[in-house]
Parts: structure tokens; sequence; C-alpha cells
């Protein structure tokens, strides 16, 4: 069966656990032809070669796409269901005198910058569904540190998301405490410290950074809030948006409950981390009315 970029594949080795896009085909100097691949929902990149892939079903792609969007179904509806209750909250705590106002929501402003244009499409999809305002780059991992200053006074953010793809490099039994083992951990760590720079405290820009299998604790020293993955392991496309979402969404006088915010996510406490920080929501009042 011939295979060419773009198609969906599984590989045989792996029991067919993860469904990937061929993004390109390379022959190498033993003239084996390998493919290029990435996650159709995890943020990862491999290298496989062609022997080893199997083209997907329609069926199979079918089922993956089901079982995908459940999940994310699944994820958006607890994040609705948390945002009523907050709200319940807040209007049983108004005062008789405020009742007769409405107020508005000012949720904490994101700017995305991920190495893939793919994901980064999907999460602007999911910011826009989830009523936070977000500003997207598509910036390759090794120029985001670049590109950080100039963005952050252009868009000034509340919360900034660096990510795209990682991984621990090479094969075999890898020293994970050496940053240079990673693909692109190292230009996540360049990239927050730089945002650091611009603006140094946790609370006033709150920072994700990371993909799959990055150095969770060289990225969280170098300034970052929240990262991945302290288990090194794959993280999902849209763990990054859930993470935002409970920071944007969390009143500015509380601080994030880190543990929320981690089951927030797709992936859970294996694939995302942090620290304590102070939310970005405000409450604006009162709401002009529409005439």
């Amino acid at each position: 069966m011939d295979i060419g970029v773009g198609d969906l594949v599984i590989r045989k080795s792996h029991g067919g656990d993860i469904v990937f896009k061929v993004v390109d085909i390379f022959v190498d100097e033993t003239q084996q032809t390998h493919c290029v691949l990435k996650g159709l929902h995890l943020r990862l990149m491999a290298d496989s070669p062609i022997d080893d892939l199997q083209r997907i079903e329609a069926e199979h792609l079918r089922n993956e796409v089901v079982r995908m969007e459940s999940m994310h179904n699944d994820t958006m509806r607890r994040v609705m269901m948390r945002r009523s209750r907050e709200r319940e909250q807040v209007e049983l705590r108004r005062s008789e005198a405020t009742k007769k106002f409405t107020f508005f929501d000012v949720p904490g402003r994101v700017l995305h910058l991920d190495g893939d244009d793919e994901y980064l499409n999907m999460c602007l999809k999911t910011y826009s569904q989830l009523n936070i305002e977000a500003v997207g780059r598509w910036v390759e991992e090794s120029k985001q540190a670049d590109a950080i200053a100039d963005l952050l006074h252009e868009v000034r953010p509340d919360i900034l998301v660096l990510t795209g793809h990682d991984a621990l490099a090479g094969h075999g039994k890898k020293d994970i405490n050496d940053i240079n083992n990673y693909r692109n951990s190292k230009h996540f760590v360049a990239a927050v410290k730089k945002a650091r720079i611009y603006e140094p405290s946790r609370d006033d820009l709150v920072i994700f950074a990371g993909a799959c299998q990055s150095h969770f604790e060289a990225i969280l020293a170098s300034g970052a809030n929240f990262a991945s993955s302290p288990n090194r392991i794959f993280i999902h496309a849209y763990d990054p948006v859930f993470i935002a979402e409970k920071v944007a969404f969390t009143p500015i006088n509380k601080t994030v409950d880190v543990s929320d915010a981690i089951t927030a996510s797709v992936t859970g406490v294996d694939g995302v981390g942090g620290l304590e920080t102070r939310g970005k929501f405000r409450l604006g009042m009162p709401k002009t009315p529409i005439k």
C-alpha cells in the first residue's frame, strides 16, 4: 500500500495506539524510506520506517474523531458547569442595592504562540467557544524567544501560551534531567525567560509553556506558572487551552486551585502541572442595555 504526505496512519510496531498524519517522507543514509509523523490530536512528532506504517480505514478514523470530540465536549461541559456554579455563588453574595444591575464578564486575555498551525487553529476555535479573547501566532518553537518581546508589547495579554511539539530525542534510556535530550524544551525555556524580562511577575503575566514530554522542571524554573510534562508523557492539543481557561475565569482576588486547573486539562496530572497563581477574571457593572 502506497503511503503519501497527508495520509493518516498508525504504527504497526506500537499496536496502532496513536493516529498520525504523514507530514514528510525522506530516505536515510541506508536508503531506507522514513515518514515524519504528527499526532492527529496529541502534540507529538515522530518518524518511522514506512514499512511499519499502515493507512487507517475510514471506520478507524471515524471512531477516533468521535472519541476525541466526546472527550473535548465532556471537558467543555465541565467548564460550563463550573462557571454556572461560580456565577450562582456571585449572585448569592450580591447586596440588595446591586441586584438591580447586570454584571458583565472580563476574563483574562490570551496570547498563544504555537509551533503547529493546525493545532493553533484548533485551539483558537476552542478559545472562541469558551468566550476567551485570544490572539494566536504560528511561530516555530526555535523562533519563539526572538518573537516574544514584540508580540507581548503588541498584544499585552494577561496569559501567555507557548507550545508546539517536543519530545525526548533519540532512542533508548535517556537522562531526563539533561535539557539537551529534548527536541524543543530549551526553546520553550528561552522564550519564557524572554517573557519574564518583559514582565517578571508570575501574577501579572501567567505563562503556560511546553508540549509532549517537555522538561517540566526546567520550564517552571525559567519562570512559567504551568508547564508540561511532569511524567514526560504526550499531552493533548487542547491541554494549554483548558489551563488558560481556568486562569482566565478565576477571579483576581483568588488564586487558581492548581489541582482544579490540572483536572480541567485533558491529560491530567501526568501531563501538566504548575504553581499557585492569581486569577485574571474581573466582574464589571453595570452592563449597558442593548436597545
